[in-house]
């Protein structure tokens, strides 16, 4: 048994952490994005165990998703359980997506942990966007975000990590507070410009490297335009096929995605209805060198990161190890 054993009882106890609980833990954006770096060289070199995501839908227009995953090189094994409720914030006032996560021990599989996932959620996602954008185009001087909520907001906290060119960062959303919000909490800690963006088309055409994290829904919205997008741009979406043209991801000549076998399901579900686009490699893959990433200044990258659990039982490991340490959480009985 590993040092869990000398703050926990295992098996006879559990730690509980509430999202403000797993915050303190102080985790800053360099620990997450290298925790998550971590998670994707293990998918790439595949040293992991991950079904593709299962799920129940009580509404058409939401999803509960059961998330296992197994790292043995980080001794990280556990599930994320979350759900996507788009009308929660205007209906009742709630977050769109709440979710769990619960860490098992490793050596024994007694549960050791159940914590909010939440926030981890809303970090790694970032990340994996931030670490392929880095991959694939290094010397972006233009970054564009659309959706400006939780996920937007720390997108472009995290994009000044690993793209180092960076002079401006444009942004779109529907609802006007929302781009305000976002440049009030973001500006004051980047020292890139945040652009309010006058249209989808002309936040499309000013960045080399764009990221999308709007509704994931069956039928494409097909908001960006496929005449808008050149050859040469890097496209992360975090929305499946929802936001961008699907004949974008047609034509790309190169379409990576985080996980093949997700997206082939999504694709049996309906997610896809013009057809999955040919998978090229997974990001993991680019992240782990076990694959090429850009080949070309002309080659138009699409890569779809939908999010992998293998990234959560990473950074909940993590977070349940340094928790334990600093004597954070309540400790319940089984």
């Amino acid at each position: 048994m590993d040092d869990t054993g000398k703050n926990l009882a295992v098996g006879e106890e559990m730690l509980y952490l509430t999202k403000q609980e797993v915050m303190d833990t102080g985790f800053d954006v360099e620990d997450i994005l290298n925790l998550t770096r971590d998670a994707l060289v293990a998918h790439g070199r595949k040293e992991y165990e991950m079904p593709a995501k299962i799920g129940v839908h009580p509404y058409k227009e939401v999803f509960f998703h059961a998330m296992p995953a197994y790292v043995p090189g980080k001794k990280a094994v556990g599930m994320k359980w979350i759900e996507c409720y788009p009308h929660n914030p205007e209906r009742y006032g709630l977050p769109q997506t709440t979710g769990l996560l619960v860490i098992n021990d490793e050596p024994t599989g007694c549960p050791l942990a159940i914590m909010d996932a939440t926030w981890i959620t809303a970090m790694r996602t970032p990340a994996v966007t931030v670490l392929a954008a880095g991959a694939l185009h290094p010397g972006a001087e233009a970054f564009g975000m659309f959706g400006c909520g939780i996920q937007g907001i720390e997108h472009c906290k995290f994009v000044v990590h690993r793209l180092k060119k960076l002079n401006k960062i444009y942004i779109y959303d529907i609802r006007e507070e929302a781009m305000d919000r976002l440049i009030k909490e973001v500006q004051p800690l980047i020292d890139v410009e945040i652009v309010k963006g006058k249209s989808p088309e002309e936040v499309t055409k000013s960045c080399q490297v764009l990221s999308s994290a709007t509704v994931i829904l069956l039928d494409p919205l097909a908001v960006v335009k496929d005449s808008w997008v050149s050859r040469g741009q890097t496209l992360l979406p975090c929305d499946l096929n929802t936001f961008w043209d699907p004949a974008t991801s047609k034509r790309a000549d190169k379409y990576i995605v985080d996980s093949a076998e997700e997206h082939m399901l999504f694709a049996d579900m309906g997610y896809f209805p013009d057809g999955l686009p040919r998978i090229t490699c997974e990001t993991g893959e680019v992240i782990a060198g076990v694959q090429k990433g850009r080949e070309s200044q002309e080659e138009l990258i699409v890569c779809s990161n939908i999010g992998m659990a293998v990234c959560d039982v990473v950074v909940g490991r993590a977070v349940l190890d340094r928790a334990l340490k600093m004597g954070m959480g309540r400790k319940l009985p089984l």
